[in-house]
């Protein structure tokens, strides 16, 4: 249908819902938001510019183009079953959702160790590499059948062992798919990999599997139950720190750090500071260069959480003068050094200094590109700067989005 240009994109938003006989209810739902949410944003009471909130919302109103809620004005891009898509996803899906029924062969313990290994040298890659989601996508879906296969085929300690590696190895899946999984999927790895943990009977993977629950809770408009879920697994995993080993300390301090970004994003400047709180006095007690292997909890990636809990509680003054006493080159991570930059573009972004910000983005994406084109934070300030650059600065905002996958419209 033709759309008046001078219409708001709640107006918009509104002539879209009704034309296609949808309720307010109904829209909310597939956007995952309360129908307040909605009727203050067709009402003007509310804007509507994130990226990804965009995207969602024009995709439940079945549109090819995002500029169609936009304006000629705003940002366009092509619209593909509303999240993004990676060309590694169908084998994922495959090793996920079609699980073998024929008895597996029995592996030995050393097997089991050795697929330990494989998971955790995986991890490592996602941490390591510019285009971790492509090498990780490609790994998984042996991962996935070998640790299904050992935990039918074992019992006893084997089993457990097993049990652990399929939770370590779903909860990378978890990492490897956010943004271009479709939800039904992204449930199921969440539960499977809490699941197999508890099975385990193992507080750390316990403790682990529910941050990477949390993570798809929180993600997915659940901010509530993702501060639930990670709190529960702090107390469950607190009573067994005194005696336990360095990692259990340092998912332990991830889930407070989880915390604190979760309650940053609903504005609890006071409970998110004190989860930051706790998950900094938890680096200090470990060794200086400690990092987990999966979360990368240490040292480093609690300043970098400080940076992001400002950001959300849109105190950008503070966020930028913390990043400018950091050193990213002690995060080992390259996938969390990319994201520093892009919590630094949004710092500057907040203050209006798109300049600032597209030079930080441009590191993001120099650093870790897919890390960027798979982010919807990140998505969100390059839209941002695509429709808001100093004009000199266009043709680079303009090359930024190329990067990243946001198509211009002609």
């Amino acid at each position: 249908m033709n759309v008046p240009d001078d219409l708001s994109i709640g107006e918009r938003i509104r002539l879209l819902r009704e034309s296609r006989g949808m309720s307010r209810e109904v829209l909310a739902g597939m956007c995952a938001h309360s129908v307040d949410w909605l009727k203050k944003i067709e009402t003007g009471e509310r804007d509507l510019r994130q990226h990804a909130l965009i995207m969602k919302v024009a995709a439940a109103l079945q549109l090819t183009d995002a500029s169609v809620l936009t304006g000629s004005q705003g940002v366009g891009q092509a619209i593909a079953l509303g999240r993004l898509h990676h060309p590694g996803l169908p084998a994922i899906w495959d090793a996920v959702m079609t699980r073998r029924l024929a008895p597996a062969p029995v592996p030995d313990t050393g097997d089991v160790a050795a697929l330990q290994g494989r998971v955790d040298q995986t991890w490592r890659v996602w941490h390591s590499s510019s285009s971790n989601r492509t090498e990780v996508l490609a790994l998984l879906p042996e991962l996935i059948r070998s640790a299904e296969g050992a935990v039918r085929a074992l019992d006893g300690d084997g089993r457990r062992a097993a049990l652990v590696a399929a939770s370590d190895a779903y909860r990378l899946t978890g990492q490897a798919t956010a943004y271009i999984v479709p939800s039904e999927l992204a449930w199921v790895v969440a539960d499977r990999a809490l699941a197999a943990a508890q099975d385990a009977d193992q507080p750390a993977a316990i403790a682990a599997a529910a941050w990477n629950l949390g993570n798809i809770l929180r993600e997915t408009d659940y901010p509530d139950e993702a501060l639930q879920v990670v709190t529960e697994a702090a107390d469950l995993i607190r009573p067994h720190l005194e005696s336990a080993p360095d990692d259990w300390h340092g998912i332990y301090g991830a889930l407070q750090l989880h915390a604190a970004v979760t309650s940053a994003r609903a504005s609890r400047e006071g409970d998110a500071w004190r989860y930051w709180d706790a998950g900094n006095r938890v680096a200090k007690s470990l060794p200086a260069s400690y990092v987990h292997p999966s979360t990368v909890f240490g040292r480093a990636n609690v300043d970098f959480h400080q940076v992001s809990v400002a950001v959300d509680l849109r105190t950008s003054r503070k966020a930028l003068s913390i990043a400018d006493d950091l050193d990213p080159d002690v995060m080992p991570s390259v996938e969390r050094r990319a994201r520093l930059w892009v919590e630094v573009a949004r710092g500057h972004l907040q203050r209006g200094d798109r300049t600032a910000a597209l030079h930080v983005m441009q590191l993001a994406v120099k650093i870790g590109a897919e890390t960027v084109k798979y982010t919807p934070a990140a998505r969100t300030a390059a839209a941002e700067l695509w429709r808001d650059a100093p004009r000199a600065l266009r043709p680079e905002a303009a090359t930024l989005a190329e990067q990243i996958g946001l198509q211009a419209v002609s």
